[in-house]
């Protein structure tokens, strides 16, 4: 009897046991379902690249992933899902694990066109190491164009002007171009300019040599600089021109040069010339005096 007793106790725990196990178990299921829920409520999932990008890249998925943010920092604008990115084309620069917003993305078109903004032209022209400022001209970068110019003509000086004023630098980089069948490495600046400024630009470059000068960045005044010849730089004076006058179809005539005076007859004699024969006599001392 005492047997069965305790067999029926023990029986009695292990259902009291396996009870509060199972009530537990369906608790924390319980509390997790709740902190889970409330995690749904509080963080929002936002597409961020995986890498460094630069402008004009079309996105494609290994550029994305997903990651979760607090409901309050999601930034204006962000995607919940990468299908949503895929395609679209970058307008700036972005970062690693830089949210992906409307704003940053383009649907049309790719590469430096997105940087150009409209009414405006994007020109390139090659420099060297002295010409590109030893080539510390870098996108964003603002700059003035000078051209040197050397008429054909010998009596005329070599001109430099400063052609463009406070112009973005849009890329900047090196190609490959070839001279005298053999590749070189030069140095290509892309900048923004409105039509006009291509036009000068492209005369500038054809014409003469092209210049850059960097410029502070929080400069922004046009300055107004005149032209600097050869001549002027080395303080050398220009002589004037002599001018030679034609006489006018219309106009009055030059005055005629004077004629030559007769040669003087000498005192003393007076030469008396009949039938080719000359002779000379002596003056009568009154007509000296006439």
């Amino acid at each position: 009897m005492t047997a069965t007793k305790g067999k029926s106790l023990m029986i009695v725990a292990v259902l009291l046991g396996v009870g509060a196990a199972g009530i537990g178990y369906f608790g924390l299921s319980s509390m997790a379902s709740q902190a889970t829920a409330q995690n749904e409520l509080n963080y929002r999932d936002v597409v961020v690249t995986s890498s460094d990008l630069t402008f004009g890249v079309k996105l494609d998925r290994p550029n994305l992933h997903v990651v979760r943010y607090p409901k309050e920092s999601v930034p204006e604008g962000a995607f919940a899902s990468i299908d949503s990115v895929v395609g679209q084309t970058t307008k700036v620069f972005m970062s690693a694990r830089e949210p992906v917003t409307a704003i940053k993305l383009s649907s049309r078109g790719g590469g430096l066109s997105m940087l150009v903004r409209p009414n405006m032209r994007a020109a390139s022209l090659e420099v060297n190491q002295v010409s590109g400022v030893s080539g510390f001209v870098l996108p964003g970068d603002r700059v003035d164009v000078l051209a040197t110019i050397d008429p054909h003509n010998s009596a005329d000086d070599a001109v430099t002007r400063t052609v463009l004023q406070n112009v973005e630098v849009l890329a900047s980089g090196q190609k490959t171009a070839q001279q005298d069948n053999k590749p070189i490495t030069v140095q290509s600046v892309t900048i923004l300019v409105d039509p006009h400024g291509a036009e000068t630009l492209a005369l500038a470059m054809h014409e003469g040599k092209i210049h850059l000068v960097l410029r502070n960045p929080d400069d922004q005044a046009t300055v107004p600089v005149g032209s600097l010849s050869t001549r002027e730089m080395l303080g050398v004076e220009r002589p004037e021109p002599v001018v030679t006058r034609m006489p006018s179809s219309t106009g009055s005539r030059r005055a005629p040069a004077p004629a030559p005076a007769a040669p003087a007859i000498p005192r003393g004699n007076i030469r008396i010339i009949r039938s080719a024969n000359v002779t000379e006599t002596p003056a009568v001392p009154d007509s000296l005096n006439r």
